[in-house]
């Protein structure tokens, strides 16, 4: 049982090993754009909710 998950160990440490890790401003910068483009895209999503909301009370008004 423990033999199994010192090997489960072991080759997961073995295999991090060969991720290529981000450099810190690749990260900073990918970061950012994540959040640009979700408050971005959160915009774009309220914009159409108001437009639609109005066009649904006209419409059943």
């Amino acid at each position: 049982m423990f033999g199994k998950v010192g090997t489960f160990l072991k080759e997961a440490k073995q295999e991090l090993s060969k991720v290529s890790w981000p450099k810190r401003t690749e990260l900073w910068t990918s970061t950012g754009i994540v959040i640009l483009v979700s408050v971005l895209l959160a915009g774009v999503i309220w914009v159409m909710d108001l437009i639609f909301h109005h066009l649904l009370l006209s419409l059943f008004r």
